[in-house]
């Protein structure tokens, strides 16, 4: 991974952290347990995907979709 794939994957996981706290009424810790325990966050982490191209709001979708 590139530097700036690394940095645009942070930027993405740092806003769906927050819209997770936002939309689920969640502390800090719970939010980034949610997230980096789940499918979407090892998807971002892989390049290929390219999902770390999309908005946080693209991906907080893809995460809903994936805890139903």
């Amino acid at each position: 991974m590139s530097d700036e794939q690394k940095y645009l994957t942070d930027y993405v996981l740092a806003g769906l952290t927050t819209l997770i706290m936002e939309k689920q009424n969640r502390t800090l810790p719970e939010a980034l347990d949610i997230l980096y325990n789940s499918s979407l966050y090892d998807q971002l982490s892989d390049p290929e995907t390219g999902l770390y191209l999309q908005s946080k709001y693209y991906n907080y979708e893809l995460l809903q979709a994936a805890n139903l």
